[in-house]
């Protein structure tokens, strides 16, 4: 088998197996190829699966090297190598190659991304914050809606606006208060939802110029226009309020799903059920919180240990 024939074949695997985003396989495929024609300048030819075999680990290392030099951010390298190690995987799985020297290759370290999320306070604030004038009334109950969904669900913002009509229909029709979101790696996951976001999306829908022409697998969030609202819509809105509340850059629509996960473990409630409300595969991906609201957790120790009280 050629090299471009093993690359299509773990292609079509990441795409069905995997079921990898369209985003995350160009990422892959990108990654690899940088790779490739990385070690064509290096072994002076372009690498056939055979070579691939005997690469030693020198030969990766100056690989990650370049990419130091080159100025590339070692989350972007760390990406890089997982992408080129599910690539050998995939070829020492169906026999097209073996190399074993990627396997004393380590990861390249990353500093502890400790997400950044609002107080309590200042969250409220960003969703009591008064109407734009300038606009249609709807279009500020629509982005009210989808803030909630962010901070009253941790839902992502390709999650929220990727509701269909058919969807929020179902549950306002059937009196539910939980959604079912749809997640990365097409993953789903039961999302329970507050009466104030519920009451949101009646009231959005109700208000919405454009909801009664839409057909069942329409965005239920729509732009000015009528069609599918765009996320740099809500990055604007929640750009707007911040700099009207004198808040920090980091205030992003994610930094309001960091938010409900920070607020919901300093409120006691255990990674485990947060993993889930998140949609997070590893455990660990949720371990950050703890390091977000470690004053109160300190705290909660302090009161409620029995050695603490004495």
């Amino acid at each position: 088998m050629s090299l471009d024939a093993a690359r299509e074949a773990w292609r079509d695997w990441l795409k069905s197996e995997r079921r990898l985003a369209s985003h995350t396989l160009v990422a892959y495929e990108h990654d690899v190829a940088s790779f490739l024609g990385f070690m064509t300048t290096y072994l002076g030819a372009p690498p056939t699966l055979d070579s691939l075999a005997t690469l030693k680990p020198a030969e990766f290392r100056a690989w990650l090297a370049e990419r130091a030099r080159e100025g590339m951010a070692r989350t972007s390298t760390s990406r890089a190598f997982s992408s080129v190690r599910s690539f050998f995987r995939f070829l020492d799985k169906r026999g097209f190659a073996h190399n074993a020297s990627i396997g004393a290759i380590q990861t390249p370290k990353l500093p502890r991304s400790v997400p950044k999320a609002l107080s309590e306070g200042d969250m409220e604030e960003m969703l009591d914050s008064a109407p734009e004038q300038e606009r249609a009334a709807w279009i500020d109950l629509r982005d009210n809606a989808v803030l909630l969904l962010l901070y009253g669900a941790g839902l992502r913002i390709g999650e929220a606006l990727g509701l269909t009509k058919a969807t929020v229909e179902e549950l306002l029709r059937a009196g539910r208060d939980t959604l079912t979101v749809t997640g990365k790696g097409n993953k789903t996951r039961l999302v329970p939802l507050l009466p104030q976001a519920l009451e949101a999306l009646r009231t959005y829908r109700d208000a919405c110029p454009f909801m009664a022409a839409l057909a069942p697998r329409d965005a239920f969030f729509l732009g000015a226009r009528g069609g599918a609202l765009d996320p740099a819509i809500v990055q604007k809105r929640v750009r707007d309020i911040r700099n009207s509340l004198g808040l920090p850059d980091s205030v992003t629509p994610h930094a309001l799903r960091h938010s409900f996960a920070t607020h919901l473990l300093g409120a006691g409630g255990d990674l485990r059920t947060i993993q889930e409300l998140l949609g997070h595969a590893s455990l660990s991906t949720t371990q950050r919180y703890t390091d977000v609201d470690s004053a109160r957790l300190a705290a909660v120790y302090r009161a409620a240990h029995p050695r603490a009280k004495g």
